[in-house]
């Protein structure tokens, strides 16, 4: 049983890492703060002043403000609906034994190492393009028209595109949750005649909502930042232009810090809006 005098030292001991972490997170936040209230030009006379709320208005008001909301979350809802069900068959299917088990699983979860920028260039340039893609390739083995992905179907390449990264860190949590399932649960229902759809509604779904819960939660919050995808595949262009990518963009067109600070404020409260919504609807299976 710790003493007082050892909880004293553990303190001691880990406020270096606390104090570092706490500067690490807060000392950006304060700037971002600080200059979302300040018109900073870096390239056209540097600090020019308080502006105030304007930065803030100016930003929500923009005609592009709304519009990259709805992108963002579109882009979010797709990419967890897609990587939740099929992580949740994928992960359904390496439980099974099969000859190079081990090989299909690190397959399966190599995705998830590639950095975002090659994966987005490598979907963009191997698969849609709409000349010598393999998809191009595959329309028209069966007779059909190559689809321009990019342009005709920006959200849903993005999606896909994400969803592919994403789907191994999916498959692996579900996977371990899976392994964790009492067997003997699973043995009872058959012996019971129990069919595959109830064994997997009634046992298999209850035990993942724990899992699925912490999925949707720490994919959210990534999700919310998305850019790199973004940037080398749509530029922003057709509909696919998120809360972050129009920052990045406001900063680069009229170089004022201040601009982008403020809608940086605006994309930190709607990650809390999303992540508060999330612990209070999903989040509940945590404390079942």
């Amino acid at each position: 049983m710790a003493t007082q005098h050892s909880r004293s030292a553990a303190r001691l001991m880990m406020a270096p890492a606390v104090i570092l972490l706490m500067g690490w997170m807060l000392v950006p936040l304060t700037m971002t703060i600080y200059f979302s209230f300040k018109r900073y030009l870096p390239l056209r006379g540097g600090d020019l002043g308080w502006t105030g709320f304007d930065n803030y208005v100016r930003f929500v008001t923009s005609t592009a403000f709304w519009p990259s909301v709805q992108a963002t979350l579109v882009i979010v809802g797709g990419v967890l609906v897609i990587t939740v069900v099929l992580g949740i068959l994928l992960a359904m299917l390496l439980d099974q034994p099969m000859w190079g088990q081990g090989v299909v699983r690190i397959l399966v979860i190599a995705p998830f190492f590639v950095m975002p920028t090659v994966s987005a260039l490598v979907w963009k340039n191997m698969f849609m393009d709409p000349v010598n893609g393999l998809f191009a390739h595959l329309w028209r083995f069966f007779g059909a028209e190559p689809i321009a992905w990019l342009s005709e179907a920006s959200m849903t390449s993005i999606i896909m595109i994400v969803s592919w990264q994403w789907l191994p860190f999916a498959t692996l949590i579900l996977l371990t949750a899976i392994q964790s399932l009492d067997s003997e649960q699973l043995e009872a229902a058959e012996m019971d005649g129990a069919p595959l759809l109830k064994k997997f509604y009634h046992i298999i779904l209850p035990h993942l909502g724990r899992a699925i819960t912490i999925v949707i939660l720490i994919q959210t919050i990534f999700l919310l930042s998305i850019f790199a995808e973004i940037f080398v595949t749509t530029g922003g262009a057709f509909g696919t232009r998120t809360l972050t990518y129009l920052i990045f963009q406001r900063v680069l067109e009229s170089q004022n810090v201040g601009l982008g600070s403020a809608g940086g404020v605006y994309a930190i409260i709607l990650a809390n809006i999303v992540a508060i919504f999330l612990m209070r609807i999903v989040g509940k299976n945590l404390d079942a």
